[in-house]
């Protein structure tokens, strides 16, 4: 099994994961944050990946260091659970579709970090959430598991609908390109490593 645990403890925020990337789509998610909750639930699920996912953080003030924390827990639980990357396909593409929305998310397990979002202005709030977290999460995501995450929305209205989308296209997008693929042999580089 490809997994990790990791916990990260600062002044703002305290965040546990224990994740699993060969998982049947079981979370328990208790983020002090409702709408990411709900948003890593669907990406524990749709990528039938494991997850306990806890944060205790300074939401009294605001849900960004809470938001951003788990990113980088989360993105250190996927590279951890990697290992030196033997066998995976190593790229992933998702087009996940919400009602009015439409995302699509690739990935590539490149060891070259980057996020590309590309998406017309979201409303500001889904709730009491504020949507430009979403990016930040995702670039935090991105750096600390050392993959490219590119993300475009190609349409949508409603602004729940766009973010979930995005996060089931993660999810499918992160199961493909971390997947064992029989064939390859070694690292899928032409450079002999993905470290």
């Amino acid at each position: 099994m490809r997994k990790a645990e990791i916990k990260r403890n600062t002044n703002e925020t305290k965040v546990a994961v224990n994740f699993s990337l060969d998982g049947e789509g079981k979370s328990v998610i208790d983020t002090g944050v409702p709408f990411m909750d709900h948003m890593l639930d669907l990406f524990i699920k749709h990528g039938l990946f494991d997850g306990d996912i806890k944060a205790d953080g300074d939401t009294h003030i605001d849900d960004h260091h809470t938001t951003e924390d788990i990113g980088i827990v989360l993105g250190q639980a996927v590279k951890e659970a990697l290992g030196d990357k033997k066998g995976i396909r190593r790229y992933g593409n998702a087009f996940v579709p919400m009602d009015d929305a439409l995302a699509q998310v690739v990935i590539d397990c490149s060891n070259r970090p980057h996020l590309e979002f590309r998406s017309q202005p979201l409303n500001e709030k889904v709730g009491t959430f504020d949507t430009e977290l979403i990016q930040e999460f995702l670039w935090k995501f991105a750096l600390e598991s050392r993959m490219n995450v590119h993300v475009i929305v190609h349409y949508g209205k409603n602004t729940h609908h766009i973010i979930e989308a995005i996060f089931k296209a993660l999810a499918r997008a992160l199961d493909e390109a971390t997947g064992i693929d029989p064939r390859v042999k070694g690292v899928p580089s032409t450079k002999g490593l993905l470290t």
